[in-house]
């Protein structure tokens, strides 16, 4: 997603800040969208943003995989009696008994290795991908939750806000706003760092302006102005009327943006989407102290992640709002499976994402990722779940958007997954075959020229790729409705380079990625 800018024309007269006050403002060409959103249900999606791209393998380990990974990650790797073994085969970063807790509780859902196809290594791009939902290869213009609020909202920023919505649609904890809200003419989310400090803006003198692109934008800015000091009072309001009733981490941020976003729901702020965020998980180097990998720079992000986390749910679950509110980790990308000599990890594909709340389903969805002995230069962990497939069946389960809708919005091969089970019903799609574990081989594996891919489906649609170390799809072999019963598709390999490959299986929502090696 391009940053934007305010002025668009070239030869624009004046030049005026995005950030006023600490209030984003932008303007971007409209286009229409399907209708979408009215949420009746007074249901909140907390999006928790882990920046940097946050090493999945140090998060969550694949206990039946530690042999492999001790040969590739040795000066950074948990020792194995100190990882927080959640079941037989996975297992938390010691840093993170509060998120032990929660799994305890049935309030935490693990999704194992989330990413997308063609996986781009750039911290600005791979964040533009996650929070517009485009496609690897495309670069959209407004943010997932922007199209969604949109559908309901086509003529926003305009006349609002009004007596049937008078609350800002979402916020954002900081001082930048969230591009996943990004709509087409305006965001959607308004920035607020402390919700009791809110100076109004000068709206300016009222007059005509000029039929020009500058008059256009002044316009705009004088709208954004006069509509940031109405939302102002309602969030004030909440804040004053709100509670918290359990004592959050001393010195923690986004245990600090959490707390405020508890108060705001208690003090009955009708917003259905905030974005909070927590940086540092760039670690190049330092990740863990020379000599004890149980501490460093990752081991005290997760320890905030943690603690801010677990807090946060405790305090909805003592306000009463425990059944209302879901949270969602995401991260640009995963960091590579090989460590570096600077006691840290590179860039790499994809990583574990978290699910919190009453009504998650709570659990691992997936299997974990097979770690070879021997891995490619910048080989990362490999694409179990697209992470648009997450998105969709959370706009399913949470705010009952349609199935067709969720396509238009996110893309044609949505595949719902039973991210949630909410704690009231909605209008959901039954989840009963997301059970069934998908049977699968490929052989001869290793292979030289050629490999089979057999496998059983129900009469279902099915997708099946190819995928290389660095995870970019290199072939789809097969994506349509097959008839029930036994498959086979065999991959012509000869031309590629020897080294490790992976296939990913798709059976209408069930997921499996298994290794592959070429000789």
């Amino acid at each position: 997603m391009k940053r934007r800018k305010f002025l668009k024309t070239t030869g624009a007269a004046v030049s005026l800040p995005i950030l006023l006050n600490g209030w984003p403002v932008a303007a971007m060409g409209r286009r229409p969208i399907f209708n979408t959103f009215n949420n009746e249900s007074g249901r909140v999606l907390v999006l928790v943003q882990m920046n940097g791209g946050n090493d999945g393998l140090n998060t969550i380990l694949p206990l039946d995989q530690y042999g492999s990974l001790a040969g590739l990650r040795s000066n950074i790797l948990i020792p194995e009696n100190d990882i927080l073994g959640i079941t037989d085969t996975v297992g938390l970063h010691p840093a993170m008994p509060g998120l032990r807790g929660l799994f305890d509780d049935a309030r935490l859902n693990i999704i194992q290795s989330v990413g997308y196809p063609n996986q781009n290594r750039s911290h600005f791009r791979s964040t533009d991908i996650w929070t517009s939902g485009s496609p690897s290869e495309e670069s959209w213009n407004s943010g997932w939750l922007g199209r969604f609020f949109q559908g309901g909202h086509p003529s926003f920023p305009e006349n609002y806000p009004n007596q049937e919505y008078p609350h800002p649609f979402a916020i954002t904890m900081g001082s930048v706003v969230s591009e996943t809200c990004q709509g087409a003419a305006a965001n959607f989310s308004l920035t607020l760092n402390d919700p009791f400090s809110l100076a109004p803006l000068t709206e300016g003198e009222p007059g005509e302006l000029p039929d020009t692109p500058y008059g256009e934008e002044l316009a705009f800015l004088r709208t954004t102005i006069a509509q940031t000091n109405a939302y102002a009072g309602s969030i004030q309001a909440a804040a004053e009327g709100g509670n918290n009733l359990v004592v959050y981490p001393e010195g923690n941020r986004l245990g600090e943006q959490l707390r405020n976003v508890a108060l705001l729901i208690s003090g009955g702020l009708q917003t259905s989407v905030y974005v909070v965020s927590i940086g540092g998980f760039d670690t190049h180097a330092n990740q863990v102290e020379e000599g004890d990998a149980t501490t460093g720079e990752h081991a005290a992000l997760l320890g905030q992640l943690s603690g801010a986390m677990a807090a946060f749910q405790a305090d909805l679950q003592q306000l009463g709002l425990d059944e209302r509110v879901i949270t969602m980790t995401f991260s640009e990308f995963g960091r590579q499976i090989r460590s570096n000599d600077s006691l840290g990890t590179d860039h790499g594909s994809a990583a574990p994402l978290m699910v919190f709340g009453k009504c998650v389903k709570a659990g691992i969805l997936g299997d974990n990722p097979e770690i070879p002995e021997q891995v490619d230069a910048q080989e990362g962990v490999p694409m179990q779940f697209d992470f648009r497939d997450v998105y969709g069946s959370v706009l399913m389960d949470w705010f009952e958007v349609p199935e067709d809708e969720v396509r238009n919005l996110l893309y044609a091969d949505f595949q719902y997954i039973p991210v949630l089970e909410p704690c009231t019903p909605v209008k959901a799609r039954e989840a009963a075959i997301f059970g069934q574990e998908i049977e699968a081989q490929a052989f001869p594996n290793p292979f030289r020229d050629w490999v089979v891919f057999r496998f059983r489906s129900g009469g279902e649609w099915v997708k099946l790729s190819v995928y290389n170390s660095l995870g970019a799809e290199i072939r789809v072999l097969t994506n349509r409705r097959l008839p029930a019963g036994e498959h086979e598709f065999r991959f012509d390999g000869h031309g590629l380079p020897p080294g490790n490959y992976y296939f990913r299986l798709q059976l209408d929502g069930r997921q499996k990625t298994k290794a592959l090696a070429k000789l």
